[in-house]
């Protein structure tokens, strides 16, 4: 199965994030993800094993929980345990880079340090069991759509150069390990385990 660690967004915050796609809606080759699935992707892990024994190429889903839990109860940010904590969901920006847009984010800025610490612990935890690290530097942030071509490339661009958008904020108090299932119509979220913040 495809899987990923995350922190989920509430219901309340998804009206926010679809006025801001709704402004970006008319930008050819951009497709927005669905607001109400809304969430910060923490660590993705790619293909594991759903049974409890493994092939020997990837890990088990069991392996993937036990991994989890570790590393929810030993990461660590000012030398301290990362426990419940609030993040605010706060302006625009995209990957890789404004010349060349594949994703259209919003980003996190109170609650930053500590997602960042969870990463780092779930980064070692995982790869520790075979998962590949991540491929770049880890940047907090909720995808709000993906571009496909460069048709509407100009109108994403003035849109993340003049808005400033300030989301809301939230509280967190779990990460959870998420099954991914892609369809014609987008990916399908369902949670797996869940790993309670102190």
């Amino acid at each position: 199965m495809r899987a990923f660690f995350a922190v989920d967004l509430p219901d309340a915050l998804a009206d926010p994030i679809a006025e801001i796609q709704a402004d970006l809606g008319d930008a050819e080759g951009l497709t927005v993800t669905d607001p109400m699935q809304a969430h910060v992707t923490v660590k993705f892990l790619g293909e594991v094993d759903a049974e409890s024994e493994s092939d020997g190429d990837r890990p088990t889903v069991d392996d993937v929980i036990a991994a989890g839990e570790r590393a929810v109860e030993t990461a660590e940010t000012d030398g301290g345990p990362v426990d419940s904590f609030e993040c605010e969901l706060t302006g625009l920006g995209v990957f890789p880079e404004m010349d060349y847009i594949s994703v259209v984010w919003a980003g996190v800025d109170d609650g930053a340090r500590e997602l960042t610490a969870l990463h780092e612990s779930l980064e070692a935890e995982t790869t520790a069991l075979g998962v590949d690290p991540a491929s770049h530097a880890f940047t907090p942030h909720v995808t709000l759509a993906r571009m496909s071509d460069a048709r509407g490339k100009a109108l994403v661009q003035r849109a993340v150069r003049e808005r400033d958008p300030e989301f809301g904020r939230f509280d967190v108090d779990e990460v959870r390990l998420m099954e991914s299932t892609l369809t014609p119509d987008g990916p399908e979220y369902e949670t797996v385990a869940t790993f309670a913040l102190g």
